[in-house]
């Protein structure tokens, strides 16, 4: 892998400070989407490498919320100095095992790093409050404190931003984490690590577990040190996580699955319009959980939104994101292919149309060709379920109230 600085691509996880391999050796092989090579492996850990993390963040965080939220603000401040020093290497990193186009991952880069920034700030000012009292010999006073050792589970699809956005404000506020990134993108978490390190976070303040999400995900939901979760993820998942974090009333943050609705009147700018439906629906691939699931259009403008929808799609340009010029690259994996391919078959068989797309490919892989269906019903299972891909679903409609 060409990296202008090799050591950012680590292949082992980190706990402790250090970079360790899993107990019994077995790896996990991550390959690029655009391709199928294979660009590396991490451990493949379980519920002791796992214990072993929130034990370490555990030792760790009676020194880091000891500091005042000046001192650690400045090492976070590092830290995203650090992320933007080395745009270009985290970036390339992020095409390579997730597959979005280079220009994306340089803007995700650019937006994770504002999460630290942003946060290392805030922690500045978490303040109290105090509550007239009851009585005249008592004062009410209400204070922040941090809340311990919390755990992060964190998506593919923005490998980068989804972690910042939870270490950020935790590590501002005097928390410790151990994170579980996703097993298909694990080297911008590990590459983000090796940053941490080098700002000045302690040992153990930031911990990267790479492995099972069964053996590492039911740890940190049982073990009582973890004191809060936050995941990124579906909803299916999410609901299991919260079950069993209740059995400790652990706090939970949870951001699921979505079905975003993106709604044009006949009244609308229709260039406008299909200019933030382009953005909304195919950034990513749509693989992002707030991207426009499904295209609500109103009677009056709806063929002509759909003509212009298909000339803008058209001129989107599939390839490896690591090509000039490319906007739209490969899927994730095979199962995200096939969840498109299901959707499109479905709206098909209940009467909707493919005016563009509709198919893989021509390079084979997980490519998929930018899709609009027109006339789809309302009983299609895309205007039910999350589609997590390149595929515009269009709905007519004759006044607000049908929507």
């Amino acid at each position: 892998m060409k990296l202008n600085d090799s050591n950012l691509f680590r292949q082992q996880a980190l706990i402790n400070g250090e970079w360790l391999d899993a107990n019994n050796g077995e790896v996990i092989d991550v390959t690029n989407p655009a391709n199928g090579d294979k660009l590396g492996s991490v451990p493949k850990m379980g519920a002791d490498e796992t214990r072993a993390a929130i034990d370490a963040a555990n030792r760790a965080l009676p020194a880091w919320r000891a500091l005042t939220a000046k001192e650690r603000a400045n090492i976070l401040r590092n830290w995203f100095n650090l992320m933007m020093e080395h745009q270009d290497d985290l970036a390339r990193l992020m095409t390579l095992e997730q597959g979005k186009p280079l220009a994306e991952a340089k803007g995700e880069i650019s937006y994770a790093a504002s999460f630290i920034e942003w946060f290392a700030e805030e922690g500045k000012r978490i303040y109290g409050d105090t509550i007239p009292g009851h009585q005249a010999d008592k004062r009410l006073i209400v204070i922040k404190q941090p809340i311990g050792v919390t755990a992060a589970i964190t998506p593919w699809n923005f490998p980068a931003a989804m972690i910042t956005r939870k270490a950020g404000p935790a590590l501002a506020a005097g928390c410790t984490m151990v994170l579980k990134p996703a097993s298909q993108t694990p080297f911008s978490a590990l590459a983000l690590a090796e940053l941490a390190i080098r700002a000045g976070i302690p040992a153990g303040v930031f911990n990267v577990v790479t492995g099972s999400a069964g053996a590492v995900g039911n740890e940190l939901t049982s073990n009582p040190l973890v004191r809060k979760l936050s995941f990124t993820g579906s909803t299916e998942i999410g609901r299991q996580l919260m079950e069993q974090c209740a059995k400790d009333i652990k706090k939970v943050s949870l951001e699921l699955g979505g079905n975003a609705p993106f709604i044009v009147f006949d009244d609308a700018d229709l260039d406008k319009a299909v200019e933030g439906a382009l953005s909304s629906k195919f950034r990513n691939a749509g693989q992002t959980c707030v991207c426009a699931n499904r295209l609500y259009v109103q009677d009056g403008v709806y063929d002509r939104f759909a003509e212009k929808l298909q000339q803008a799609v058209s001129k989107l340009h599939i390839g490896d994101g690591l090509e000039n010029g490319v906007t739209i690259g490969p899927l994730i994996d095979e199962k995200a292919v096939a969840k498109v391919e299901e959707h499109i078959a479905d709206a098909l068989e209940k009467g909707a149309r493919v005016v563009c797309g509709g198919k893989a490919d021509e390079r084979g892989g997980n490519f998929f060709q930018p899709t609009i269906l027109v006339d789809v019903p309302a009983n299609a299972k895309v205007s039910k379920e999350e589609t997590f891909g390149p595929l515009a679903p269009l709905f007519r409609f004759k006044d607000e109230a049908d929507v």
